[in-house]
C-alpha cells in the first residue's frame, strides 16, 4: 500500500476499506499496519455509537462487533477491563496484546 493510501486509511478507514475483513486480508499492509487501521476504525465507530445513543439520526451496523473480532484475529483476546472510562470505550494499545 503506498503511503498516500495508508495515511487515507488511517484518517477514516472506511475510505479505504469496505469491510474489517477487507484489511485482515490485504497483502500490502504488515500487521502493525492493519492493527493501527483497525483501532482507529474502532474509536471512530465507537463515537458513532455514542451520538446514537445520544439521539443522532442513524441506526447500529454491528460493525464495531466486526472490527473487534479482526482486531482479536491480529492480537489474541482484547482486554477489555483495560478500558477506559468514557462513552467512547476507545481501546488503548494497552489492550491489544500482542499475538505470536
Amino acid at each position: 500500500m503506498d503511503a498516500q493510501r495508508y495515511e487515507k486509511a488511517l484518517a477514516d478507514p472506511s475510505d479505504v476499506f469496505e469491510t474489517p475483513e477487507a484489511v485482515l486480508e490485504a497483502d500490502d499492509l504488515d500487521r502493525e499496519q492493519k492493527i493501527e487501521i483497525l483501532r482507529r476504525w474502532e474509536y471512530n465507530v465507537s463515537e458513532e455509537d455514542v451520538a446514537l445513543e445520544e439521539g443522532m439520526p442513524g441506526e447500529e451496523s454491528g460493525l464495531l462487533r466486526r472490527i473487534l473480532i479482526a482486531l482479536g484475529t491480529l492480537v489474541g483476546p482484547i482486554d477489555v477491563s483495560h478500558t477506559p472510562p468514557s462513552k467512547q470505550h476507545g481501546l488503548p494499545r494497552s489492550s491489544l496484546k500482542k499475538g505470536d
